[in-house]
C-alpha cells in the first residue's frame, strides 16, 4: 500500500537526576559531596533510508521515544546517556509541526540525517552546588523531562518531470512506453489511485525521473477527491508535462480543461503555478479537427511549447523526450520546498520563563524555569531553601511578587510546591 501523509508523536528521552552523595572513607572524617550527574536523555532522529518508498510502517506504529538518561550515583559517577532514536523515512519525506504547520526538516538526499528533538539535559549532582558557605549542600537537579511533539511526514515523490492532466487523457500509458514502471491501465475514470514512478533512459545514457500524478479534478486544492495527496507530489518536479485529450472520446474539452487544472496548481501554491509547463497533445491517431485546432491557439496564446504525440501508436514520442532532456539540463535542481524556519526543538533554560498571577489570594508562579528550580530544592533541608530564596531574587521574583503585594504568611505555590512567604 502507498502512504504517502501520516501524523506521528516523538518524545526525546529524560535527563536523569543528579545525585546527593558525600565521600565515604576510612580516616575521612568528614568527605565533601560527590554526586554525579545525570546522563543526557537521548535525541529524536529523522533519517532517509533508501530501502523505504512509501510511510505504510507509519500506519499503525504512531508513538516513538528515545531513552532516558540514567540518574547520577556517589564517587562523581555521571548516569549514562539515554540511546537516540533514529527513524528511518523514505527520500522525500518532509517533516511538519502539527502546531505550527511549518516546515521542520526535509529530507530530500541520499543519507540524510536531521536532528529533529533535542533530549533533556541531564540534572546536576550536589557537588556542583558546594560554596565557600555551603560545603554540604543536601539537593542535587532533576533532569529536564524530554519534550513531546506532534508532527506531519509527507512524503513528496522525487520527480524531474510530472504528469498532469484529468483522467484517462493517456498519462499512463505514456510512461508506460518511455520507462520500464507498469502503471495499472484501462480505459475508465481514476484507474490510478496512485503516483508512479519512472525512469527515462536518453540516447546520451543520461536519465530523469518521471511521475505520473494521478487525475487532478476541479477542486483538488481545496481537497476534492484525492486532490490534496496528488498536489503534493507535483511540488517537487521540475518540469510538468500537461496532458490533453484531442480525440474528443471523453467528451471534454481540452482547453477548460487546461485552464482548469492550473486554476487548482494556483490555488494549491503560487509557486507551483509559475513551474514551467509544455502542453502535450495526446491521441492525435484519432484526433478531433476542431479541438487540436483550440490546443493549437491555446499553446499560443500561454507561450508555451506544444508537441502532438499519441501514446498508443508511439508517435512523436520520442520526439518529445528529446526535448524535455534539453529542458531539463536548463533547469536547476532548486530547493523546490521552502523551509520557513530551521528548527530543532531544544530545551533551553532561561531565567525570565515564568508567570505570576492571582488567584482568591493565592500568588501562583509557574513557568519552565520555575520548574526546573523546584527539581533542585530540598524542602526539607534549611540550605536549600536558603538556595531557593536567593534563586527567586536572581531570577526577579522576589521582586515582582512584592510589587503584586505579597506580604508575610501569604501562600505562594511555586509550579507544584504550596509554602508561606517570609520576610
Amino acid at each position: 500500500m502507498f502512504t504517502d501523509y501520516t501524523k506521528i508523536i516523538i518524545k526525546s528521552g529524560d535527563g536523569g537526576n543528579g545525585a546527593v552523595s558525600f565521600r565515604r572513607e576510612k580516616y575521612v572524617a568528614s568527605g565533601g559531596p560527590d554526586g554525579g550527574d545525570g546522563g543526557k536523555g537521548g535525541n529524536i532522529y529523522f533519517q532517509v533510508d533508501k530501502d523505504k518508498n512509501t510511510l505504510i510502517d507509519f500506519r499503525y506504529n504512531k508513538k516513538f521515544k528515545a531513552g532516558n538518561g540514567e540518574n547520577g550515583s556517589g564517587s562523581h559517577c555521571n548516569g549514562k546517556y539515554g540511546k537516540d532514536l533514529y527513524i528511518k523515512v523514505p527520500i522525500g519525506t518532509v517533516i511538519k509541526d502539527v502546531e505550527t504547520g511549518k516546515v521542520v526538516a526535509d529530507l530530500s538526499t541520499p543519507e540524510q540525517t536531521e536532528l529533529v528533538l533535542k533530549g533533556g539535559r541531564g540534572g546536576r549532582g550536589n557537588s556542583h552546588f558546594a560554596t565557600s558557605t555551603r560545603q554540604a549542600p543536601r539537593f542535587s537537579e532533576d533532569g529536564d523531562k524530554g519534550e513531546e511533539k506532534e508532527v506531519i511526514l509527507e512524503l513528496k515523490l522525487l520527480a524531474d518531470v510530472g504528469l498532469l492532466g484529468f483522467p484517462n487523457v493517456g498519462k499512463s500509458t505514456f510512461l508506460s512506453i518511455v520507462t520500464d514502471a507498469r502503471p495499472k491501465i484501462a480505459n475508465y475514470h481514476f484507474t490510478t489511485l496512485q503516483p508512479n514512478l519512472g525512469v527515462v533512459k536518453t540516447k546520451n545514457n543520461d536519465g530523469f525521473v518521471i511521475a505520473d500524478i494521478p487525475g487532478i479534478i476541479e477542486g483538488a486544492s481545496e481537497g476534492v477527491g484525492l486532490g490534496i495527496q496528488f498536489l503534493r507530489h507535483v511540488e517537487r518536479t521540475r518540469l510538468l508535462l500537461h496532458f490533453l485529450d484531442v480525440s474528443g472520446q471523453e467528451g471534454r474539452n481540452p482547453v477548460e480543461d487546461f485552464y482548469t487544472i492550473n486554476k487548482e496548481l494556483k490555488n494549491y501554491s503560487s509557486k507551483l503555478s509559475n513551474r514551467k509547463q509544455i502542453i502535450v497533445a495526446n491521441k492525435i491517431d484519432v484526433q478531433n479537427e476542431e479541438l487540436i485546432e483550440e490546443v493549437e491557439k491555446l499553446a499560443k496564446k500561454e507561450g508555451l511549447e506544444l508537441y502532438k504525440i499519441s501514446s498508443a501508436t508511439k508517435q512523436g514520442v520520442q520526439e518529445l523526450i528529446d526535448y524535455v532532456s534539453k529542458v531539463l539540463e536548463t533547469l536547476p535542481k532548486e530547493e523546490l520546498v521552502e523551509i520557513e524556519e530551521r528548527k530543532v526543538y531544544i530545551l533551553e533554560e532561561k531565567d525570565d520563563d515564568w508567570t505570576i498571577k492571582i488567584e482568591d489570594g493565592i500568588f501562583m508562579v509557574s513557568g519552565r524555569a520555575v520548574q526546573r528550580l523546584m527539581g533542585r530544592v530540598n524542602i526539607e533541608d534549611n540550605e536549600s531553601m536558603y538556595y531557593l530564596q536567593k534563586c527567586l531574587k536572581n531570577m526577579g521574583i522576589e521582586n515582582k511578587l512584592k510589587e503584586m503585594g505579597v506580604c508575610e504568611g501569604d501562600t505562594v505555590i511555586l509550579d507544584d510546591w504550596e509554602l508561606e512567604w517570609y520576610e
